[in-house]
């Protein structure tokens, strides 16, 4: 087994839900409330159905939407099939969850009751089960009742999954955590289609006896081949699915950064290459270096674990770098024209952005590769710059494929962030 399957193999380990207990009883509460309320039925898990990534079985820790059918009682649909009966609907749904919940969030958003929690929320959508086993829910805006099918959605991922050898849902949950970290502005179920699609136009893959590494690669090239198109049509219940934002050019650089990785086999930063693609989920290697350990204090943060993220606004890092007797140079400008960024030069950054304020600025700066690690300093943490609020000084002290990163931070939500490369290199 190659190390790179080995720090992915450990990495699918650590995508699992760390708080899947506290969300199985928020949902069994809520679930038990409803019956009552529609049904004086003394159940915490009849007459529901987890949909989304979470009854995809596809979902990873850190999740925040969870998606959740009611099935409501059939006797109702002549009372509730009526003018406003869709608003009637969420409006009985939402008061038999605040009667549980009465100090949380419970609101009304067109086709759902959004209950929110600290560390995630609840989507309910109460719904009329068909014959055919899809559903009839709500739509406010309209006061229509609309129909979906996500239990076709959940067999067909299940049926994958199960040709697959388990290859199907690893892939998925892999690729959410690199749709986190780098902010792919992808739907979950597209993400799971697309895997469904690529998996169903080959033939490898559909066993254990592989290098996970090459799997990842080549759904990376599969994504940045996808044509630019408005929707597809999802697995199993061919409803549309809208593109929000175009990703093949972040495939490719992903299908890039992969290579490297896979090229970096031998290497103590390989793991440093890894959590260039998926991010916190890799963790440090336990390196030997001339037969003697290596160990450094992995102290890297990752802002998403302290904050909701919503980019509505552009942030541009600008880095000057000065050093006495040296006309001041743009950082930018200098990678581009392939300068050399040496030791013993002093960055200043700054930033531009379209935000108004009052904001927070939180600044990370992350150094990389043997030298980092040799010194244990590795860095990563974030913090606020007590000196400026909108600027931040640093030195470069040895080689690595450094980087900062900025968050702007509005109502406690990161509205926007920068990032900018800090390549130091000896000659």
């Amino acid at each position: 087994m190659s190390k790179s399957t080995e720090i992915l193999k450990e990495t699918v380990n650590n995508l699992k839900i760390s708080n899947a207990d506290v969300i199985r009883n928020r949902r069994d509460e809520i679930t038990k409330k409803l019956n009552s309320k529609f049904r004086d039925v003394d159940s915490h898990s009849q007459y529901r159905l987890m949909v989304g990534s979470w009854g995809r079985h596809t979902a990873i820790d850190g999740i925040s939407d969870l998606d959740m059918i009611y099935i409501l009682p059939p006797e109702l649909k002549s009372v509730l099939h009526s003018k406003h009966g869709t608003q009637k609907t969420l409006s009985l749904a939402k008061e038999a969850i605040i009667e549980r919940y009465p100090e949380t969030t419970v609101r009304i958003d067109r086709l759902v009751v959004v209950v929110d929690f600290k560390d995630f929320k609840f989507e309910i959508q109460p719904c009329f089960e068909e014959q055919d086993n899809s559903f009839l829910y709500p739509d406010t805006y309209s006061d229509t009742w609309k129909k979906t099918d996500p239990r076709k959605e959940i067999y067909e991922m299940c049926d994958l999954d199960t040709k697959t050898d388990g290859n199907a849902r690893v892939l998925c949950r892999l690729m959410r955590a690199w749709k986190r970290k780098h902010e792919i502005q992808m739907n979950g179920l597209l993400l799971d289609t697309l895997v469904w699609r690529y998996f169903s136009g080959i033939d490898s893959y559909k066993n254990s006896g592989f290098a996970l590494e090459c799997m990842i690669r080549d759904f990376f090239d599969y994504l940045s081949q996808q044509p630019n198109q408005d929707y597809w049509c999802a697995l199993g219940s061919n409803q549309k699915v809208y593109s929000k934002h175009p990703f093949q050019r972040q495939a490719k650089e992903a299908a890039d950064l992969t290579r490297k990785a896979i090229a970096a086999e031998d290497t103590i930063g390989l793991s440093d290459k890894w959590k260039q693609i998926f991010g916190r989920f890799v963790k440090p290697q336990n390196t030997n270096n001339n037969s003697a350990k290596t160990t450094y204090n992995d102290t890297e943060e990752f802002i998403e674990n302290r904050f909701d993220i919503d980019i509505k606004n552009d942030l541009y890092i600008e880095c000057i770098v000065t050093q006495d007797g040296f006309r001041p140079q743009n950082l930018s400008r200098m990678i581009r024209d392939h300068i050399l960024l040496r030791p013993n030069k002093k960055l200043e950054f700054s930033i531009i952005t379209n935000a108004q304020k009052p904001y927070t600025l939180l600044w990370k700066v992350l150094n990389r590769g043997h030298e980092a690690v040799k010194r244990n300093m590795v860095r990563g943490q974030i913090f606020e710059d007590s000196n400026s609020k909108d600027k931040h000084t640093e030195l470069t002290e040895f080689a690595g494929e450094h980087y900062v990163e900025c968050y702007l931070i509005k109502n406690n939500v990161v509205v926007a962030r920068g990032h900018q490369d800090v390549p130091i290199r000896i000659p």
